[in-house]
């Protein structure tokens, strides 16, 4: 049966795979599944961070501010 999910292989250390392993197994949850969530949770602190250096960087003495009902309307 086809999936509509993408499948991706990865190489996992020793200590890494361990990990995974546990955490798979307390949640009691597949390792695929634990790692797709652990990635998941990754690229959203990845985003995070593009966001945080985007306000950093239009965060200067001289920026001008606008407010929410005008940043919205």
């Amino acid at each position: 049966m086809a999936t509509i999910k993408k499948r991706i292989n990865i190489t996992l250390a020793p200590d890494m795979d361990r990990l995974l392993m546990n955490a798979a197994r307390r949640d009691r949850v597949p390792q695929a599944t634990k790692a797709a969530s652990l990635l998941r949770i990754a690229l959203e602190i990845e985003e995070d961070e593009a966001w945080d250096a985007i306000a950093r960087g239009r965060n200067t003495k001289n920026a001008r501010f606008i407010s929410h009902e005008k940043a919205w309307a």
